[in-house]
């Protein structure tokens, strides 16, 4: 049986065969990686085996067990796969059980969505009166968005390779300014039309200055609006130092993992913290599982407010394909759950 191969996937979501010795080495050294990298504490002995016994099984789905279940939440739902986004909200809440669901605008960027917040309070007051379960609205921090030549700002990515530090890390603080009003000005908006909370989803995709202006934004809307539910999902498990000496409530930003992450999005007001851990596709999936729980685990086990992990395409875990393979997805999920502990997904 050691011998035995057994189908599994790659990081990319392709099929793949190996053996459960070739299954708990890749384990193990996904855990070493991370625990390296992150300088947190590997997997113990028990956390490995029960992950071999998810990855090993030539089943074609696994889940928890009952009773075991956590909330799911959703970000980008409602792009109108079948019909109208409102169409889709309701094929998430009746058709996949989610917990939440978002509306979105395509664009998915609150630079751009604040230019048609009239529209979408419409069509957020039509979906509150066809949805039962908590509707929020979503969108990218993306502050890439306010550079030229189609934003306000000098693009700091040309001007750092010219030694132009100063002048790229002007442009960066100059965009956190733009970005925090646009995105409180939406939040502001679909919150009146009946929102029920607001995603900053990918925050940190543009590095410390993005991840600043979210928490920033987040703590303005908490002040504004103090019963509305807030959640923040990262770009990637490490906040990367594109400023370089930003700092929020003291804390420097470049180098952040999910742990210190968590922490400054409760302090700024979010209830909500999804932790992002980017997939290697040349890898398999058990060494991303067991990569990305490692990351969490510390962020999870000194959670103040709840952590719902990001499993979706890409991240946790989960293959980089257009539509992951079930079999993959399932495995990934519940590993999360069984040996972190989440509160949702």
């Amino acid at each position: 049986m050691e011998n035995k191969k057994i189908p599994t996937r790659m990081g990319d979501g392709s099929l793949t065969w190996m053996t459960a010795g070739e299954m708990r080495a890749d384990l193990e050294e996904g855990t070493r990686v991370a625990a390296e990298r992150a300088k947190v504490p590997p997997l113990d002995e028990s956390e490995l085996s029960h992950l071999l016994e998810i990855f090993a099984s030539a089943s074609r789905f696994t889940g928890v067990d009952i009773g075991d279940e956590v909330v799911l939440t959703y970000d980008g739902v409602g792009s109108q796969h079948i019909g109208t986004r409102i169409h889709d909200l309701q094929l998430y809440e009746q058709h996949l059980a989610s917990d939440s669901v978002e509306l979105y605008h395509p664009d998915y960027s609150f630079k751009a969505v604040k230019t048609v917040v009239p529209y979408e309070q419409g069509v957020m007051r039509q979906a509150q009166a066809n949805v039962t379960v908590p509707l929020n609205y979503g969108a990218m921090p993306d502050l890439g968005r306010y550079t030229q030549p189609d934003g306000p700002v000098p693009n700091w990515s040309t001007l750092m390779p010219l030694g132009k530090i100063d002048a790229a890390r002007a442009a960066q603080e100059e965009a956190v300014e733009h970005a925090v009003a646009d995105m409180v000005y939406v939040c502001d908006g679909m919150l009146e039309a009946g929102a029920d909370g607001v995603d900053f989803d990918t925050a940190g995709a543009a590095g410390d200055a993005d991840f600043l202006a979210a928490l920033r934004a987040i703590e303005a809307v908490r002040s504004r609006h103090p019963d509305a539910g807030i959640q923040i999902g990262m770009a990637s498990e490490f906040v990367l130092g594109m400023h370089g000496t930003l700092e929020y409530d003291g804390v420097r930003l470049a180098g952040l993992w999910p742990r210190e992450q968590m922490k400054l999005a409760a302090k700024a007001g979010a209830t909500i913290f999804g932790p992002a851990v980017n997939v290697n596709t040349g890898k398999s999936g058990a060494w991303n599982v067991a990569r990305a729980i490692t990351i969490v685990k510390p962020c999870v086990q000194e959670a103040e407010i709840p952590v719902h992990m990001n499993v979706g395409m890409g991240v946790g875990g989960t293959p980089m394909a257009p539509w992951p393979p079930a079999d993959a997805v399932s495995r990934s999920s519940r590993a999360m759950v069984d040996i972190l502990r989440l509160d949702g997904l």
